[in-house]
């Protein structure tokens, strides 16, 4: 193995929850507990401080694996290994960090299309995607699009080069059956690409379900604390991930020391935080349900959510993101203002719960009472008194 490669035995099967043992008796607690860290040294530190070097001592030939600061990293290192156990268990990956998600989701797609290339993404992704669209088809490569729900990708598929999977869709949480895409593309000679950020690798494992790349933006659920920007891909093949680091090299999307030093701490409470999170939302979720101002609810969790049958066969935990409508841009706005434990916030998958009116940013095709909301580590209890509280008093003030 080189420094950006992992191999640890015993992956958890698709659909299986989050915690349960996989074949070398450890959980997912464990697992992210003890990723990436190196083997214990006397006198120390369990997980080596932030190595801050624009260049190394390299005298003589040109030689190891740390020569100069945009290439390599002794803590991008740890990190790279860290997600890779955390992605793919038991594999042999390559994992590549990026000083962002959206650094990460341009490797992909400009180290592997070119031009004359079809690329086909979905057309309710993150609200960066049309932007990538505009410069993909700015160097000649064709793009088509398809919603996520009801695996319309499928549609798009003939000849393309690379198909761009957002499962969940960020905002709206449709899911796709990422096996039975990842089999019809590859039937096609097309690549596979999944975004991973709302699901996190405990959530879900793309290269498990037959993608050639995970990618994230670990901004978001993995990291957790909103204080960085992150962004990772992840691959089997060698030479593709060497596609993809060269491409970090030309433009320089390298992640600072601290950033990834900070991002390899917080992954030892990935589960601990992804568990409460992940309970806040279904609460919140179930809760909302029995709300006549609200309309459009979806989370893959809720059992009545039309995509929670084909979520619970690929999903192991159902993230923390759940959206809903309310009746106006006005009451929406009522709802926001009301809120005390909940942040009026962008992105998403923090200890803190936020939630914003998707529509203020023009970038999604959504009601202007579209809310985003995002689940933190509150108490439950709590978490669920005060979205109800604000709809109450919203409802009262319209």
């Amino acid at each position: 193995m080189n420094e950006h490669t992992t191999g640890a035995a015993g992956p958890a099967g698709p659909g299986e929850p989050a915690g349960r043992r996989p074949k070398d008796g450890r959980g997912d607690g464990t697992r992210a507990v003890r990723a990436g860290l190196p083997e214990p040294v006397k006198n120390e530190p369990a997980l080596p401080g932030p190595v801050f070097a624009a260049h190394f001592h390299l005298p003589g030939d040109v030689e190891g694996p740390y020569t100069y600061g945009r290439d390599t990293n002794p803590t991008w290192t740890l990190l790279e290994r860290a997600i890779g156990e955390l992605e793919a268990p038991g594999e042999d990956v390559h994992t590549i960090v990026f000083a962002s998600g959206m650094a990460a989701i341009s490797a992909v797609l400009l180290s592997q299309a070119r031009t004359g290339d079809t690329v086909v993404l979905p057309d309710d992704g993150y609200q960066a995607l049309p932007l990538v669209r505009e410069q993909l088809e700015a160097y000649g490569i064709r793009v088509r699009t398809a919603p996520t729900g009801e695996d319309a990708q499928l549609t798009v598929l003939d000849g393309a080069r690379l198909l761009w999977i957002e499962t969940p869709s960020n905002p709206g949480l449709d899911v796709c059956d990422v096996r039975r895409l990842a089999a019809a593309a590859d039937a096609a000679g097309a690549l596979v690409a999944v975004d991973n950020t709302l699901a996190t690798p405990l959530g879900q494992r793309p290269l498990q379900l037959g993608a050639d790349f995970s990618v994230a933006s670990g901004t978001k659920g993995l990291t957790g604390h909103g204080d960085l920007l992150l962004g990772y891909v992840v691959c089997r093949d060698p030479e593709r991930a060497a596609q993809v680091r060269r491409w970090r090299k030309i433009v320089g999307a390298i992640p600072g020391p601290m950033e990834a030093w900070l991002a390899h701490r917080s992954l030892a409470t990935l589960q601990l935080r992804a568990q409460r999170q992940w309970a806040n939302a279904l609460a919140v979720a179930e809760a909302l349900a029995d709300r006549v101002e609200v309309t459009g609810l979806r989370y893959p969790g809720l059992a009545t959510d039309p995509s929670h049958k084909t979520a619970a066969r690929q999903m192991r935990g159902f993230g923390s993101v759940v959206s809903f409508t309310l009746p106006d841009r006005a009451h929406a706005q009522r709802f926001l203002a009301g809120l005390l434990l909940v942040e009026d916030a962008t992105s998403f998958g923090g200890v803190r719960s936020t939630a914003e009116r998707r529509g203020r940013w023009g970038g999604d095709a959504v009601p202007e009472g579209f809310i985003r909301f995002s689940a933190g580590a509150e108490d439950t209890e709590d978490l669920v008194a005060d979205v109800l509280r604000a709809l109450d008093l919203a409802g009262q003030q319209g």
